[in-house]
């Protein structure tokens, strides 16, 4: 069945699982040009010894979704966490080896991620314990209409913390276009209505500690906002 956005989904607070379908929320690792970049000779080092050549992806599991206005609880031990705001694709048609030409058209709509995470250098093992805790993947507050957001590779992400901006991303530099990411992602995988699709989070994304408030923005698709609070008995 497909997943049909007449405008926009609001996503409730309360709601802890995000999406009105089933589905699983996928992350693009190392997909804006200056993530990549940051790497510099490492890219070229083992075990990989050259720059990836299609998508490198993650998992954001159920238990780290949360919902705009929920708290982020900052691990113990763990001085910061870094903010990764960015935009989420909300599949709603299902996709199975599309055309980079035809891939906007599996889109249902556009929403907003934090995918946060514990900082760590390495991207050649999966980081599940840094990336995969529980909240550590806000989405909303609501899912807008694909048609209502038009160029999708052409929207600024902004990331604030307690209200001053500490990053400005635009998806004009992603190394894979959203429909270049659609495409080569469904060449070896199929995507299903419901499934959320990251599409990378740019360098330097910005560190939050407890106490401290972040806001996730894209024009025309809203703003995302969350509180870090230490763990209990931190």
């Amino acid at each position: 069945m497909d997943l049909v956005i007449r405008d926009a989904i609001d996503l409730r607070p309360e709601q802890r699982t995000a999406w009105p379908a089933p589905g699983n929320v996928y992350g693009a690792l190392l997909n804006f040009k200056n993530a990549l970049a940051a790497l510099g000779e490492a890219a070229t080092q083992p075990p990989y010894k050259a720059p990836p050549r299609a998508p490198v992806l993650y998992i954001k599991p159920r238990n780290a979704l949360a919902a705009h206005g929920a708290r982020i609880v900052v691990p113990r031990g763990v001085a910061a966490l870094r903010m990764g705001g960015t935009l989420g694709v909300v599949i709603g048609r299902l996709a199975c080896r599309v055309r980079e030409e035809d891939a906007l058209a599996h889109v249902a709509g556009y929403t907003l991620a934090n995918d946060v995470s514990v900082p760590h250098d390495s991207y050649f093992r999966p980081a599940v314990r840094q990336t995969c805790r529980d909240g550590f993947c806000p989405v909303g507050p609501r899912i807008v209409a694909r048609e209502a957001v038009g160029d999708p590779d052409d929207l600024t992400i902004d990331v604030a913390v307690d209200g001053v901006s500490h990053q400005r991303a635009s998806t004009r530099d992603l190394v894979r276009p959203v429909g270049r990411l659609i495409a080569d992602v469904t060449e070896f995988m199929t995507l299903v209505p419901g499934d959320v699709l990251l599409v990378g989070v740019a360098a330097n994304a910005p560190l939050a500690c407890a106490g401290q408030r972040v806001t996730v923005s894209i024009e025309g698709v809203g703003s995302l906002e969350n509180a870090l609070v230490a763990q209990a008995g931190a």
